[in-house]
């Protein structure tokens, strides 16, 4: 996971939490909510995905340090969590959100955004590695960079591809919902492993 430059950050960023895997959260929501309100949601969880991903860019070494967690760990523990919420994609399962909402409304929209949008699992694994990988501002600020740069990408493309999402059907949403489920639950597989790897666990860890 560890990238050297802009680009490769860009990269890294796109892949985790570009518009292929968060456009599929919107889309469930645009069943409930007007286009009006949908593009509320995507500014208020957009701007916390951008704090929480500013804070932890330039806190990362802090952050490992303070909790005493290593690079491997937090592979782990990344891997884990974004393998159990992509299982429950695969089998249906809503994670996020509370039972006994009286309706579809602002903090209900973004309440179901934390787990796979603000506080993504996935993504904040990539940016605490990424950003501390070298102990330099400069390097952090490109960190920080290109992952607000996706962001703004995924704002874009919610407010763009709205009035599609609201028409999309039900039923192509849960299919899409199990078959990318499928793929990030092995996304979350991958990244245990890598953990596994930084371990010594060759064995078991990249190949090649």
């Amino acid at each position: 996971m560890i990238t050297l430059t802009y680009s490769a950050a860009f990269i890294t960023f796109f892949s985790v939490i570009g518009p292929p895997k968060v456009l599929l959260a919107f889309a469930s929501l645009a069943q409930n909510h007007p286009l009006g309100q949908l593009r509320t949601i995507a500014l208020i969880s957009s701007g916390g995905a951008v704090l929480v991903g500013v804070v932890a860019g330039f806190t990362a070494p802090w952050l490992l340090e303070l909790f005493h967690i290593s690079t491997a760990a937090l592979a782990l523990a990344g891997g884990i969590i974004f393998f159990l919420y992509a299982v429950g994609l695969v089998l249906g399962l809503h994670v996020g959100g509370v039972e006994g909402d009286d309706g579809p409304d602002l903090t209900s929209g973004v309440r179901e955004l934390l787990m796979p949008y603000v506080v993504s699992p996935l993504a904040l694994t990539a940016v605490l590695i990424e950003a501390a990988e070298r102990d330099a501002w400069s390097w952090r600020s490109t960190v920080v960079g290109a992952y607000v740069t996706v962001i703004a990408i995924d704002l874009l493309c919610v407010f763009v591809l709205g009035v599609l999402l609201q028409r999309t059907h039900h039923t192509a949403i849960e299919l899409l919902a199990r078959l990318i489920g499928l793929l990030l639950a092995a996304v979350g597989v991958d990244l245990f492993l890598d953990g596994l790897f930084d371990l010594g666990i060759t064995a078991l860890g990249k190949r090649g």
